[in-house]
């Protein structure tokens, strides 16, 4: 019975000083607010100082012990009834941690927002190392990257230069030559005839790597005669001097050093002994330019061909002209503006490139060994490849950013459904694929890139200059005129 009664008494004077706190806080109208102070903390970084004043500290936990009652069974009382008092004895310790952690969320996420901080990342906060007083406010720091401060320069009139590529008969015919060769036929040399360069040959090959007693033997292999071409999988300098002039049945012998960087681990370093015996000499005979082959391409003549590869020629073109137009707009806006990097940022991107670099030594066949001596020229040209990358990136995002541009869901779908259809898959999946694997936000900022460069283009000051020929032009060209010389030489039919 007096237990009953203790109990009465504990919750009535709980009840009261509930009365009282709600009282409180309806007296409490102005907003509880905390003392930022933001400094500067080195390039883009800001140091956030944080004062949370008593009354909220006070305020939270109430609310918190408010919630934790609701919830709380505790025994000899019923749910929700049980006394403050006995709820601090019992889960103080818990409900202190947890009314910390949530202020220090709530204002440091705050203190970001408010202050407009461009952060680049979570504020980096040691909760560990803070503790909630018992009385008096509470004071903790925390340090944040912030995105680059950039003075852009002039974005109208960026001189630009356009080459004038234009699309040749000459080029036309290196087109048509080639398609020929490939819808060509590897047809036997008449018997004794010697190999030519670009000739094809079938043998018999034995390779014998040094330190590796079993012989490795192929038999009916093609080796293509080329300045560097391989037996097998050993790369040959000057292959052409050892096979042109030899004939079916005739044995060639050559020894190689093959490098210590070879994709092959069992070649790789070593000396290999080849043998090669001849069994067929074969050469690459053009297919006519004929019903069939025009059929192939879906034209009725070849001038529809030609009409229909100087359109292909022209897009290409067209493309390679924008890419190197786009180029030097982002080197203008590179060599033209001038801001600190987020050093953690750029380590951190630094290790990601050199990552991909060591990765890709190690697939071209050098050993860790060989990676690591020269890791240290490694670690330089990554660190300023990750800057120029990053460079880039806040450059374009300022950009998008002065000239107001953003980019639609119907923009990125489209351009997905562009590169599914290049890639033969279905656009929603590939959609899908990239969510799952984090490539839909970057692709998202690249479309961005690519509109923000085609209205940097529009205002771009633009001027043009003819292509070089190259050689391959020139050689073109001459045979064009011996050709032309030759028909002008023949004798022409007479009406009768």
């Amino acid at each position: 019975m007096a237990e009953e009664e203790q109990t009465t008494e504990l919750e009535q004077e709980d009840q009261a000083v509930e009365s009282q706190e709600e009282e409180k806080k309806e007296e409490e109208a102005p907003e509880l607010r905390n003392t930022v102070t933001i400094e500067e903390a080195g390039p883009c970084k800001k140091k956030v100082i944080i004062e949370i004043p008593e009354a909220k500290i006070k305020k939270a936990t109430d609310e918190q012990y408010e919630s934790l009652r609701k919830e709380a069974v505790v025994p000899g009382f019923r749910k929700g009834r049980a006394p403050r008092r006995l709820l601090e004895k019992r889960f103080g310790k818990e409900t202190a941690e947890q009314v910390k952690l949530q202020l220090l969320a709530d204002a440091s996420n705050a203190a970001v927002k408010d202050s407009e901080l461009k952060s680049l990342g979570e504020p980096d906060i040691d909760f560990e190392q803070i503790k909630l007083p018992e009385e008096g406010p509470m004071t903790f720091d925390f340090e944040v990257e912030v995105r680059p401060e950039i003075d852009l320069p002039s974005l109208e009139g960026i001189p630009v230069m356009r080459t004038k590529l234009e699309v040749t008969d000459e080029q036309v015919d290196r087109e048509i030559e080639q398609m020929q060769r490939w819808a060509g036929v590897w047809t036997p040399r008449a018997e004794g005839a010697a190999v030519e360069l670009e000739d094809q040959i079938i043998a018999d090959v034995v390779l014998k790597a040094e330190g590796v007693e079993e012989e490795q033997k192929l038999n009916n292999i093609e080796i293509h005669v080329r300045p560097n071409g391989f037996v097998g999988a050993i790369p040959i300098e000057k292959l052409d001097e050892l096979l042109v002039g030899a004939k079916a049945g005739e044995h060639k012998e050559t020894s190689v050093e093959v490098s210590k960087t070879f994709f092959r681990e069992e070649y790789r370093g070593k000396k290999v002994d080849i043998q090669i015996d001849i069994q067929d000499v074969k050469w690459l005979k053009p297919a006519e330019l004929d019903e069939s082959f025009l059929k192939r391409y879906e034209v009725e003549n070849e001038d529809e061909l030609r009409e229909k590869i100087q359109d292909t020629l022209h897009s290409r073109l067209e493309s390679q002209t924008r890419a190197e137009m786009s180029d030097q707009i982002y080197r203008y806006l590179l060599d033209n503006t001038d801001f600190d990097l987020p050093l953690d940022i750029v380590a951190e991107q630094a290790s990601t490139v050199l990552q991909r670099q060591y990765t890709s030594l190690l697939m071209r066949g050098l050993s860790r060994e060989q990676i690591d001596e020269q890791f240290e020229q490694l670690q330089a040209g990554s660190e300023e490849r990750a800057k120029e990358q990053l460079k880039t990136f806040f450059i374009m995002d300022k950009v998008g950013d002065e000239l107001d541009i953003s980019v639609t869901e119907d923009e990125i779908n489209g351009h997905i459904a562009q590169l599914a259809a290049q890639r033969g898959q279905r656009p929603e999946r590939m959609r899908e694929e990239m969510a799952r694997n984090g490539t839909l936000a970057q692709f998202s900022l690249e479309v961005r890139q690519d509109k923000c460069i085609a209205e940097l283009l529009e205002t771009a000051k633009i001027t043009e200059k003819k292509a070089k020929k190259t050689r391959a032009d020139k050689k073109s060209s001459k045979k064009a005129a011996r050709k032309a010389a030759q028909k002008a030489a023949e004798p022409e039919e007479m009406e009768a």
